[in-house]
């Protein structure tokens, strides 16, 4: 089997995912998992996927992510390891899709508005 290559998007962060068969190795820009993301919620929510379909420590996971906050990129990686474990084997699809990890969450900051403070947050009103 060959690399398996796909990408993750959550708000703003974009992650390229490559998975091959390994001992369950994972490097987030050529850092291990646990310097990257020192938060234990952080690193259960990058192994959500293989926890799932129960193959942790079967594949080596290298990603390349840029953009947004932590959490951001975490959920990024996850929709892309996600996508990795359908394109191996698509009877992993049922229950990846159960728990919503090949959703990829739409959600983004709303653009500031003229005339406002912030998207919807207005400026003080002075009746005098």
């Amino acid at each position: 089997m060959e690399i398996i290559n796909t990408i993750g998007r959550r708000k703003t962060s974009v992650a390229r995912v490559y998975v091959k068969p390994g001992k369950g190795q994972i490097v987030v820009n050529e850092r291990e998992l646990k310097d990257y993301f020192p938060s234990e919620i952080l690193q259960t929510t990058v192994k959500q996927a293989l926890t799932i379909t129960k193959v942790e420590g079967t594949y080596d996971v290298t990603v390349n992510v840029e953009g947004g906050g932590s959490k951001g990129q975490a959920e990024a990686i996850r929709l892309g390891i996600a996508r990795a474990l359908v394109t191996i084997n698509t009877e992993n699809r049922p229950a990846l899709k159960k728990e919503g990890l090949l959703t990829r969450d739409s959600r983004m900051v709303e653009r500031k508005k003229p005339g406002r403070k912030k998207a919807r947050k207005k400026f003080q009103f002075s009746k005098r």
